[in-house]
């Protein structure tokens, strides 16, 4: 679904959450006959799914909102060069996507490697774009701690797009 520039996305597990509610409140009203249950129980299987929606769109528009501004300040870095040193400085790698993890669930990560290594590539929403292993890729975030307290840098994705392979 599209809402003006901004794909809204819904997961496979929100879907399957849905249906399994309204297959529960189909046997329910066909077991007992209380047909008066679906004033509260189909608005209540809708927000099951305008809910995610919403929140997804919300995240959508944050994460366009910031790429302008990444765009402007992120540098160009190498992944060797990426390390704990760099915490929350933004920066813009190019690379190939080796792996993706996640996907299922709008929150992506991504192992992307350029000649010179491999980082992880974390994002909290999904991407404008559907981006697979095999891709050569752009990516604009922030360097931060892979958890809270400890472990090696990773980026924190505010936007990866596709490229082209002579760039």
């Amino acid at each position: 679904m599209q809402i003006g520039d901004v794909k809204v996305r819904v997961t496979a597990v929100t879907v399957a959450v849905v249906l399994f509610f309204i297959v529960l409140i189909a046997v329910y009203v066909f077991t007992t006959g209380d047909i008066y249950s679906l004033f509260w129980a189909v608005p209540a299987a809708a927000m099951l799914l305008l809910i995610p929606m919403a929140l997804n769109y919300m995240s959508q528009s944050q994460y366009a909102s910031l790429v302008p501004m990444y765009e402007a300040e992120a540098k160009n870095t190498r992944i060797r060069e990426i390390n704990l040193n760099k915490l929350g400085e933004p920066v813009r790698i190019k690379g190939v996507v080796e792996r993706v993890y996640f996907q299922f669930l709008n929150r992506p990560q991504f192992l992307v490697a350029d000649r010179t290594g491999e980082i992880s590539v974390k994002m909290f929403t999904s991407p404008a774009e559907d981006v697979q292993k095999g891709d050569v890729v752009e990516v604009l975030g922030t360097v931060v701690k892979r958890y809270i307290m400890t472990g090696e840098a990773v980026v924190n994705c505010v936007s990866i797009r596709k490229i082209k392979n002579d760039q």
